[in-house]
């Protein structure tokens, strides 16, 4: 069966669990947090996956948090 493509969606974990085509960003978690910034801005087009970017962030930060 062919993987969907994830158009409109902005969720990781839907993202994951319904088997969706995707490509890895996670580096970007590890460039975020070596940078230490108080505050970080994301600025990039419509429809260039921020939102999805700050989805798997969530989820990554709340596994970590729940692995303590």
């Amino acid at each position: 069966m062919k993987k969907a493509f994830p158009i409109g969606v902005d969720n990781f974990q839907e993202l994951i669990t319904n088997d969706y085509y995707y490509i890895d960003k996670t580096n970007l978690i590890k460039e975020l947090l070596d940078l230490k910034g108080k505050a970080n801005l994301f600025t990039r087009p419509r429809r260039f996956g921020k939102t999805l970017n700050m989805s798997m962030l969530r989820y990554f930060l709340k596994t970590q948090e729940m692995l303590r």
